[in-house]
């Protein structure tokens, strides 16, 4: 298990704010992460405070004032290179999903698969950012239609798919020309931060700002409400219960924000002596 974690830059303790592949110093309480298959201690991440989460908040906001400018087609690239790099750490970070969340490991490996999918998704959809034409009545001129990227985007997931859904969001995110801010369920933090770092070094090998990608590991009560909150920030994608939901959504739109929201479940429960 040891060898597993190093392979995916997971330490015995883990600072929970990262840009990119930066890892910033944190003061919140320390969190253990442990196993559901038999309770052991995984590693340890000291949780993001409030001085830690302003950086990481900074940064997005900078990356994306050049991250807007790159051409669709190339942000795609960017998303391609991401996918090829979650296929060579499938295997691995499919067993850390195992192993932190609790699936079996065919459909952790699956989850990541998934996430590949969406990589390969978003590429195309990065040359099909298509705009109306239209005639003016001002002889010589035309009108047409041309997508803005919005700004950084909150994603905050759910501990049961731990990285899949945050995939749906950052990819598109991405080929919209938006940079993206994760607070994922702390139950699950580890697979957020080795998933990032994935992401977050293709994205320095091409040469791009790290703000672009970046992880706050904290309470909701803080940090998401603190995501909540943030002006910075115009929309919140927000996955998990109906309570939760509903206090994002009040504070995201109380500042005129985009709430995105996907809650509750319908799962059976079975129960087995």
């Amino acid at each position: 298990m040891k060898d597993l974690l190093e392979r995916l830059g997971i330490g015995e303790l883990n600072q929970g704010a990262l840009t990119g592949l930066d890892r910033l110093d944190c003061r919140g309480k320390v969190l253990e992460s442990t196993s559901p298959i038999d309770g052991k201690i995984l590693a340890k991440i000291r949780q993001a405070d409030s001085a830690a989460y302003e950086r990481v908040s900074q940064t997005a906001t900078a990356a994306f004032g050049q991250w807007r400018d790159v051409p669709a087609p190339k942000r795609g690239e960017v998303v391609r290179q991401i996918g090829a790099a979650f296929r060579e750490r499938k295997k691995d970070l499919g067993a850390l999903i195992s192993l932190e969340m609790g699936k079996i490991l065919a459909e952790a490996e699956g989850e990541v698969q998934e996430l590949i999918d969406v990589c390969d998704f978003a590429v195309g959809q990065s040359r099909m950012l298509y705009g109306f034409s239209m005639h003016s009545e001002r002889p010589g001129h035309r009108m047409f239609e041309q997508y803005h990227p919005l700004g950084p985007v909150g994603v905050i997931t759910a501990f049961n798919f731990p990285v899949a859904v945050w995939s749906w969001n950052a990819m598109l995110a991405l080929i919209a020309g938006d940079t993206v801010v994760w607070k994922p369920s702390s139950k699950v933090a580890l697979c957020a931060i080795a998933a990032n770092m994935i992401a977050a070094r293709v994205v320095n090998d091409c040469g791009f700002p790290k703000g672009l990608l970046n992880v706050v590991v904290g309470t909701g009560e803080d940090i998401g409400g603190r995501l909540a909150a943030d002006r910075r920030l115009p929309l919140i994608s927000a996955t998990g219960s109906v309570p939760m939901g509903r206090r994002v959504g009040e504070i995201v739109l109380s500042r005129l924000g985009k709430p995105l929201l996907e809650l509750g479940g319908n799962n059976a429960v079975i129960v087995t002596p």
